[in-house]
């Protein structure tokens, strides 16, 4: 078991191009640490096939998301692929604060405003094994045309210019693997010196 800062959370920033299977490691991730708590973002994005509101994502109207946004409710959101994107201010820090390690799984400019204002964050990216290979699986889900696949790998070379910017990368080319090596970065951040302080005390 990771040891964590006793009395702070553990923000944890999960990116990568869309098709490269985040959802899927997340859940393997989340079968093996469920003291994680998985932050669901707000959209505007029409839910897909076997997506709940609540579950997957909090889908809102476009009107009702800007009124968030002018309260000043998230912690970061964006625009991607025409619709918006965001996490609520409130339910991460309430969760931090009572000492529960949060997942965020966002997207790169998410992910720098996210960065600006947790410095702390972990920020991993996650690519698959090749270019090629992401457009199979774009192309394997069957859930967007021609013209939507190539926007989203046009997007995926932008958000690749990106990865300098994380902390660590990983590569889903097995899920469990992919899993592992997450599990593995977040043991070794839970063993910083900042966050074992009582057994340096008393020396």
């Amino acid at each position: 078991m990771t040891q964590k800062n006793p009395q702070r959370g553990q923000l944890i920033v999960l990116s990568g191009p869309s098709g490269v299977g985040k959802s899927t490691v997340i859940a393997e991730l989340l079968s093996e640490r469920p003291d994680i708590y998985f932050s669901i973002s707000f959209t505007t994005r029409k839910p897909r096939v076997g997506e709940a509101d609540g579950v997957n994502y909090y889908f809102v109207s476009k009107e009702a998301f800007e009124e968030m946004i002018a309260r000043d409710e998230f912690l970061e959101y964006a625009q991607y692929v025409d619709n918006y994107y965001g996490t609520s201010l409130r339910l991460i820090e309430e969760k931090l604060s009572a000492g529960t390690d949060v997942l965020l799984d966002i997207e790169v400019q998410g992910a720098a405003k996210v960065r600006e204002k947790c410095p702390d964050a972990v920020l991993i990216f996650i690519i698959p094994p090749s270019f090629e290979e992401l457009s199979r699986r774009l192309h394997g889900r069957h859930t967007d045309d021609e013209e939507v696949i190539q926007g989203r790998l046009q997007k995926a070379r932008e958000e690749w210019k990106e990865i300098p910017s994380y902390h660590y990368l990983v590569v889903n080319d097995k899920v469990s693997h992919a899993a592992s090596e997450i599990m593995a970065i977040l043991t070794a951040e839970g063993c910083r010196t900042k966050y074992r302080k009582e057994w340096m005390e008393g020396v």
